[in-house]
């Protein structure tokens, strides 16, 4: 048994649970696929096997529109950061979307998925997430086909659930869409990224077998060595090589086999236990959202085992998928903790009150918001906030406690466009490196 770093004794809090009730203030909403039950309780320290694998991470930009700010003020914070982030070495990109509300102003973060891969040349770009609940599957997945084709496969397809919105009316899906109609529509999704000819014949979708084209699965082209050393066509233009990958080949679930499926990665938001036993009987990693503690992550990762292994897979497929999991998170680095926390606590609380307080429910059910400013503590207390050390520290030991190799980490809590890419900047310059 390997030792525990000092890291993960850190006096920084691990694992304090969300307060309840009320839904998980994250644009990565999770998938219910059964009615909730506890999660069990954690038998070991982490539910991973032992790994060596890096910890790479990623600026998480949800276009947040912050109180005085216009619709073009977040889009264009959103674009410049994913640029920066590219700049300082990060590994991803990961985009939210939202409908009618300030909370976010992105409505599509496949089509924003599309400018950024336009405009950047090694990092990873993924949408966290993507609602399936008011798309159709067979149009996210064309959306998602074309992308990882034309991008020589940097992009990673997240899906959720979302939440009980107005936008279910809108856009047609209607309440069963949200409640019962999520695992048709993942499946329907992962027929189409992986099939060459596709139909359907279900409650929601029933259509003849056609086409798909262009096909997902089909093996993007090899990038040469100019552009995994981040130099793209542009010889001249000097870049940061990206962060190293896993030695074990591509990201994204596994087949039957045990090897990796072609096409797009897809990874699925869960905050639930049917989202997670979804997830897992289907192969495919986890999003977990920013709300949740080491001992959250850690029940669910139990769960997921036991999912796993119920469905007929080994360990060693688990030690690769387990690699590819995604732990939503904040960051703020200052050179004082204090700083650090001072600065979400003047910018967040307004932010969630202004952004989440205007969202509209499909049916007019009641909803409970968390306390604003209780919230952001709870994020600064769960997070890498404060100082390059901290955050370094927090980071490896929620992997060192978990085995969660990957985070997409909030940059733009400060709310300004300057001081978010400077806080971009940081990231790579003062706390990738201790990241090893």
């Amino acid at each position: 048994m390997t030792k525990t770093s000092p890291r993960a004794t850190t006096r920084r809090p691990v694992g304090v649970r969300p307060p309840a009730p009320g839904p998980a203030l994250t644009s990565a909403a999770g998938v219910t696929a059964v009615s909730d039950t506890p999660l069990p309780t954690p038998q070991r320290a982490a539910v991973l096997p032992a790994d060596t694998a890096p910890v790479r991470v990623g600026a998480f930009l949800l276009s947040a529109q912050f109180p005085g700010q216009t619709h073009g003020e977040a889009l264009d914070r959103t674009v410049r950061a994913a640029v920066e982030a590219e700049r300082a070495g990060l590994d991803s990109v990961w985009l939210a979307e939202h409908h009618f509300v300030p909370y976010g102003v992105c409505p599509n973060a496949a089509t924003l998925a599309a400018l950024l891969l336009g405009r950047t040349r090694r990092i990873g770009i993924g949408t966290a997430v993507s609602v399936l609940s008011t798309a159709h599957p067979v149009t996210l997945g064309e959306q998602a086909a074309l992308l990882n084709l034309t991008s020589e496969g940097r992009f990673t397809l997240g899906v959720g659930r979302g939440g009980p919105w107005i936008d279910l009316d809108v856009f047609g899906g209607g309440v069963d869409a949200f409640e019962q109609g999520f695992p048709e529509r993942l499946d329907l999704l992962l027929r189409w990224l992986r099939g060459s000819r596709v139909g359907a014949d279900g409650p929601q979708f029933s259509f003849p077998e056609v086409a798909v084209v262009p096909r997902a699965a089909e093996p993007p082209r090899r990038p040469g060595l100019g552009s995994w050393l981040g130099l793209g066509d542009q010889a001249g233009l000097l870049r940061f090589p990206r962060q190293r990958k896993d030695a074990d080949g591509p990201d994204g679930e596994l087949g039957s086999s045990g090897r990796p499926v072609a096409g797009p990665p897809v990874v699925v938001a869960c905050t639930s236990p049917g989202g997670v036993r979804l997830a897992a009987e289907r192969g495919l990693p986890m999003l977990l959202g920013m709300h949740s503690g080491d001992e959250d992550k850690l029940r669910m990762l139990e769960l997921y085992r036991t999912a796993w292994l119920a469905a007929g897979r080994g360990e060693e497929q688990l030690r690769r998928v387990g690699r590819q999991h995604v732990a939503a998170g904040v960051a703020q680095v200052e050179d004082r903790t204090s700083a650090a926390r001072a600065t979400l606590l003047r910018a967040m609380p307004g932010w969630f009150e202004y952004g989440l307080g205007a969202h509209r429910t499909v049916d007019g059910r009641e909803r409970k918001m968390r306390d604003p400013r209780e919230y952001t503590e709870l994020l600064c207390d769960l997070h890498a906030v404060g100082t390059p050390k901290q955050c370094a520290d927090r980071l490896l030991a929620t992997a060192e406690r978990t085995g969660i190799r990957r985070f997409a980490l909030l940059a733009e809590g400060s709310g300004d466009r300057d001081a978010t890419l400077h806080n971009i900047a940081r990231l790579g310059s003062e706390v990738l490196p201790q990241l090893g």
